[in-house]
Formats: structure tokens, sequence, C-alpha cells
């Protein structure tokens, strides 16, 4: 297997408030790593870190063999593709949303492929046109997640995705992730969620800015 991230005693403490502290670890192609710890241990930042939305103070990350600053910004979010624990959706409709990645990619909107998409997490094609204001919380972080899918990443940072969803919901989002991982996406993902993290396949604790173990099965 090929490395896709190299960490080296990677650090970050803005304004020497230490949050994460000599952080090494390796992430292969395709892996499918879990991160868990406490809430405030510095899993998220870590997440950032990776997507590039904070920068390390000190330490490197290398990103397909090459540091992570070499590449342009636009480029490499593209390839590593960040999903918020939180879904923020805009504009009035989820064709809106659907819309986004097709815009900035200066292309025009492929509406087979949004309702293709939408089957892939269990949403009608008709949802398109639905006002997000009338979705619940588990419809829009489906919306969401095949936002950041419908140009596929090389990598899926997904912080905590599945909390607050309903086991139904959880499980279609669970399905969607394992086919993309077995396909060769590379997944990190946070989770507090004890089935989740009894089925990681490689996990990662942060405790209070360190990284304690790596368990790989």
């Amino acid at each position: 297997m090929t490395t896709i991230f190299d960490l080296h005693d990677v650090a970050y403490a803005p304004e020497q408030q230490p949050i994460l502290q000599a952080i090494n670890l390796t992430v292969e192609t395709g892996e499918f790593l879990t991160i868990t710890g406490p809430s405030g241990s510095g899993k998220s930042t870590l997440l950032r870190l990776l997507a590039t939305l904070l920068t390390p103070t000190s330490g490197t990350i290398e990103y397909a063999g090459k540091p992570q600053g070499d590449y342009d910004k636009v480029t490499y979010r593209r390839e590593v593709s960040y999903c918020f624990q939180q879904p923020s959706l805009f504009g009035e409709t989820v064709a809106d949303n659907l819309a986004f990645p097709f815009a900035i990619r200066k292309q025009d909107f492929d509406e087979d492929k949004a309702k293709e998409a939408l089957g892939w997490v269990d949403l009608p094609a008709t949802m398109l046109n639905k006002k997000i204001t009338s979705l619940s919380g588990g419809e829009k972080q489906r919306i969401a997640l095949i936002r950041n899918l419908l140009f596929s990443p090389r990598v899926l940072l997904l912080d905590e995705v599945t909390t607050g969803l309903d086991s139904d919901t959880k499980d279609i989002v669970h399905r969607l992730i394992r086919d993309l991982n077995a396909k060769g996406m590379t997944i990190i993902a946070i989770t507090h969620d004890e089935g989740e993290i009894a089925a990681a396949d490689a996990l990662v604790d942060i405790v209070a800015g360190r990284l304690e173990a790596h368990h790989a099965k």
C-alpha cells in the first residue's frame, strides 16, 4: 500500500495554547481510520489540519508524498473533502446545494447525477426541489454528505457526521461510507459512537492533544 498522509511531530498551539502536541501518524491509501477520544482533546483540530482549514504551528504534514503546503488549496480540497458535524446548507433548495460542486468547477449542473446521488442515501429524486428549511436533521446531513461526493475525493474526512442521527439514517450513511471505502476511497472519521468504534478497521485515540494509541485489526 502507498501512504496518503504522513504526519511528523505535528503540533497546533495558537497563541501558545497547546491543542495538539507531537502527533506522528501514517495513513495508508484506502485505509478507514477511526479517531476517538474525549471531547475537547483535539480530534476536530486534527481533521481541520488535514483539510488545510488550519495550519500546524510546528511539524509537517505530507499528502501523497509531498508537503501539504506545496499544493494549490483549491486542488487539494477537491481531493481531500471535509464533512462537518453540523451540516451547513445554503440557498433555498436541495438543488441549490447539489449544483454548487458543478458551479465551482465551471460545469453545467447535471441534474441526473444529482438525482442518482440522492438515491445513494435513500432520498427520492423529487427531493431535489425541496426547500432546505423543510428538511429534517438527518436529511440535511445526507444532503451535505452527497454534496461532498458528487465529484469523488481521494480522501473523505468525517467529523462526527452520524451524531444525532436515528438508527435507520445512521445505517444508510454507514453503508455509503463502507461502499466508498471498498472502492478505494480513504476515510478518516471522528466518532464517539460505540458501535462505530467496535466496528473500526483501525483506531486512533487522542487524549489531551496527544495520540495515545493506534489499534489495527
